[in-house]
C-alpha cells in the first residue's frame, strides 16, 4: 500500500541528501526549523493549510503552523531556500486553479511559498507518487517580494540535487556526480520512447549528440522551453547546432550531415503530434539530456566518458551489445590504466585513430589538465588532442563529447585512419602519445595493423598503448604484421587483462606498450604483467563494478611494478622476445604457490574431471 513516506524517501534519494546536516546546507523535516527564527515565524504566519486559498492571498488569522515535508537551506546562499511538498498519489498533484493547498501537492507548496517569499527567494517543489518512473514533479521559483512565481519547466518530472536547483535559477551549468544507475535508467527510458515513435537506429545517436551540441548554445539553452510550436523548437535546434559547430571549425559538410538528420526527425509525424512539454515530446528529450546526462559531462572531476557510457547502454536495448552499431565501449578504469602507462602529461600530444565516442581523449584530457595553468590548458584544448573516427554516428558523438568539454572539437577527423591525407596531417602535429582500442575481427585489417598505423603517426620515441585480443600476442598469428612491428618499433611491455573486462562481450584482451620508430632488440627484456585481478566484481544490472573500492590500490601497484620493472611471482616477469615468441606473461612468470588454497586444488580437480567427462575420456 502506497503511503506518503514512500514519496518523501524517494525525494531524498533522488536529491542525494539526508535529513539534517549535508555538505551544501541543512534539510529540515516537517517544518521543524525552530533554530531559524525567521523561517519559524513565517511558517507560523502561514499556519495549517486551509481547504481553499487563492494562491496570491495571505491570511493573518491562520491557525497552527505550516509543516512542509522539507525545508532546505544553503551554506553559500542564505537568501534562498527550498520548500518541498509530497503527496502519495499522482492524482493529488495539482488542482485546476491551484487553490486547494490541503489536498494537492502543487497547491500546497505554493501556499507555503507565498508566505516564505516575503523574506526569501523560494524554490518550491511538488512531488506526487511513490515510484520514480510514474512520479510527477513540478518546480517553481518565487523571488523574494515578487508578486508572482514562475515554473522551472526544465525540471518537470525530474528531481535534482539541491545545489543544482540553485544553479538552475541562477543560469549556471548543472553538475552531477557520475551515476551508472541514472545513466542506465535514462538510456532505457529514452530508447523505449524513441522506439515508440519509430526513430531508426541510424538516427538515434545523431539525435542524442545533436541535442547535446545545441545545448551548448546559450540562447537555445535558455529559450527552448519557451517555444510554443514543434516547428519553432526544431528550427532553433538546427540553428543552435549550426552556430555551435561553426564556432568549432568543423567542416561544413559534417555540419550539413548532422543538420540533415534533424530535418528527417522534423518530418517524424509521431514526434510532431506529441504536445510540447509532454512525455516523449521533442522538448522532453531535450530536458532529459540537459538535466540528467549533460550535468555528468560538466562535472568538474569527471574523467569518465558519460556520453559514451550513456550511448553504450542506449544501444544495448536496440538488440545486442552495440557491436552491430560500431561501439564497444572501453571501460573507464582501463582507459585510466592505459593513460598511466603512456605517461601522458600537460606537454603531451595525444591521438586515438579509432576514437569512437572519445573515451581515451576524455581520460587523457583530464590527466593533462592536472598541474597545468590556464595558458597551458588553452594550449592543450587547441593542439593537444586528436582523434579519427570513420563511423558518422560515432564521429558525431565524439564531436559532442569534446564540444561539451570545450576541447579538441576541431581536431577530430571524420574518415579512415589509414587514409594517407589524414595520416600526413597528423604526422605534422608532432604527436607523441597514441591510445587505441581498435575494432576487432575486421575482414580487411587485423587489430595489429591498426596498432602499426598508430605508431607510424607518432614521433620517434613516442609511446603507443593498445588494448587488443590475446590472439595478437601469440606467435602463430599475424606473423607478417608482427615482423613489421618489431622491425620498426620496440615492444616495451604487455599486460594480460581480466578475462571479463569487456563484459558482457567475451573477448580476452591484453594491453601492449610500444615505443615508436625504435627497432625492437630481442636481446633486451620486455616487461610482462599478469594483471588478471582488477578488483571489479559483477553485479546484477550494473555489470562489472568496483564494489569493494579496490581499484585505486591495484592501479597503484600495477603502475609501480611496471615503472620499476619489478618481478613479482604470480603477477609479473621479464623476458627477451622476438617476433616468433609468445608476448604474454603466462609463458614466462613464476607461479606464486603461497596464494594457493585447498579450495583452489579442489576446484582444479573438479574442472579436470568435468573436462574428462565432457570429452568422453572417463566412464562410470
Amino acid at each position: 500500500m502506497a503511503i506518503e513516506q514512500f514519496t518523501e524517501n524517494l525525494t531524498l534519494k533522488e536529491m542525494k541528501c539526508d535529513i539534517g546536516k549535508n555538505s551544501f546546507g541543512y534539510v529540515y523535516p516537517q517544518g521543524d526549523v525552530s533554530d531559524i527564527d525567521k523561517i519559524e515565524r513565517l511558517l507560523k504566519y502561514a499556519g495549517g493549510k486551509p481547504n481553499e486559498s487563492n494562491v496570491h492571498e495571505l491570511f493573518d488569522d491562520a491557525k497552527g503552523k505550516a509543516k512542509p515535508e522539507f525545508v532546505i537551506t544553503f551554506n553559500k546562499d542564505l537568501s534562498t531556500i527550498i520548500v518541498v511538498e509530497c503527496k502519495k498519489n499522482v492524482n493529488q498533484h495539482s488542482s485546476e486553479n491551484l487553490c486547494k493547498p490541503l489536498k494537492f501537492a502543487v497547491d500546497g507548496v505554493l501556499y507555503y511559498a507565498k508566505y516564505l517569499k516575503t523574506e526569501y527567494n523560494v524554490i518550491a517543489i511538488a512531488v506526487s507518487g511513490t515510484k520514480k518512473e510514474t512520479m510527477k514533479v513540478s518546480t517553481f521559483y518565487w523571488p523574494e517580494n515578487q508578486d508572482d512565481y514562475f515554473e522551472l519547466k526544465k525540471a518537470r518530472d525530474i528531481i535534482l540535487e539541491p545545489e543544482n536547483y540553485l544553479k538552475l535559477v541562477n543560469g549556471e551549468k548543472l553538475q552531477k556526480e557520475y551515476s551508472l544507475e541514472d545513466i542506465r535508467n535514462t538510456a532505457l527510458e529514452m530508447h523505449d520512447t524513441l522506439r515508440e515513435i519509430k526513430v531508426s537506429e541510424k538516427h538515434k545517436p545523431i539525435f542524442i549528440a545533436g541535442i547535446l551540441i545545441a545545448l551548448e548554445d546559450k540562447t537555445f539553452s535558455e529559450e527552448y522551453s519557451r517555444y510554443t510550436t514543434f516547428d519553432s523548437v526544431m528550427r532553433n535546434l538546427e540553428h543552435a547546432i549550426e552556430t555551435t559547430l561553426d564556432n568549432s571549425d568543423i567542416k561544413k559538410d559534417k555540419i550539413d550531415n548532422i543538420k540533415s538528420a534533424f530535418k528527417i526527425m522534423g518530418s517524424n509525424e509521431k514526434l510532431k503530434s506529441i504536445p510540447l512539454g509532454h512525455r516523449n515530446s521533442i522538448t522532453w528529450y531535450i530536458e532529459q539530456l540537459e538535466m540528467k546526462i549533460k550535468p555528468m559531462m560538466n562535472y568538474a572531476d569527471a574523467s569518465l566518458d558519460a556520453l559514451g557510457v550513456f550511448y553504450h547502454e542506449f544501444v544495448k536495448y536496440s538488440g545486442g551489445d552495440g557491436k552491430g552499431l560500431g561501439i564497444v565501449l572501453t571501460p573507464q578504469h582501463l582507459t585510466e590504466f592505459m593513460c598511466e602507462l603512456s605517461g601522458v602529461n600537460k606537454n603531451s600530444k595525444v591521438v586515438d585513430i579509432c576514437c569512437g565516442s572519445g573515451s581515451f581523449l576524455v581520460s587523457a584530457m583530464t590527466k593533462m589538465f592536472k598541474g597545468a595553468n590556464q595558458e597551458e590548458i588553452l594550449k592543450i584544448k587547441k593542439e593537444g588532442l586528436y582523434g579519427v573516427e570513420l563511423d558518422v554516428e560515432l564521429f558525431t558523438l565524439a564531436i559532442a563529447n569534446m564540444i561539451i568539454r570545450r576541447d579538441g572539437k576541431s581536431n577530430i577527423y571524420h574518415g579512415d585512419c589509414f587514409n594517407k591525407k589524414i595520416k600526413d596531417e597528423l604526422r605534422e602535429k608532432n604527436i607523441n602519445i597514441g591510445l587505441i582500442n581498435p575494432p576487432y575481427s575486421q575482414n580487411d585489417k587485423c587489430e595489429l595493423e591498426f596498432v602499426e598505423n598508430m605508431l607510424d603517426i607518432l614521433v620517434p620515441g613516442g609511446t603507443g598503448v593498445a588494448v587488443v585480443p590475446m590472439s595478437c600476442a601469440i606467435g602463430t598469428k599475424f606473423k607478417d604484421v608482427r615482423e613489421r612491428l618489431m622491425k620498426n618499433n620496440k615492444l616495451k611491455a604487455v599486460f594480460s587483462m581480466p578475462d571479463d573486462i569487456f563484459y558482457p562481450t567475451g573477448t580476452n584482451t591484453c594491453v601492449m606498450v610500444w615505443e615508436a620508430h625504435t627497432p625492437h632488440d630481442s636481446s633486451e627484456e620486455t616487461y610482462f604483467g599478469y594483471y588478471k585481478d582488477d578488483g571489479f566484481v559483477k553485479r546484477k544490472k550494473l555489470g562489472r563494478i568496483d564494489a569493494n573500492n579496490k581499484w585505486n590500490d591495484i592501479l597503484k601497484e600495477w603502475i609501480t611494478l611496471y615503472k620499476n620493472k619489478d618481478i613479482k611471482p604470480g603477477l609479473s616477469s621479464r623476458h627477451c622476445v622476438s617476433k616468433d615468441d609468445e608476448w604474454l606473461c603466462e609463458a614466462y612468470m613464476e607461479t606464486d604457490y603461497s596464494t594457493l588454497t585447498p579450495e583452489d586444488f579442489e576446484q582444479t580437480v573438479r574442472d579436470y574431471v568435468a573436462y574428462l567427462v565432457k570429452n568422453g575420456d572417463i566412464n562410470e
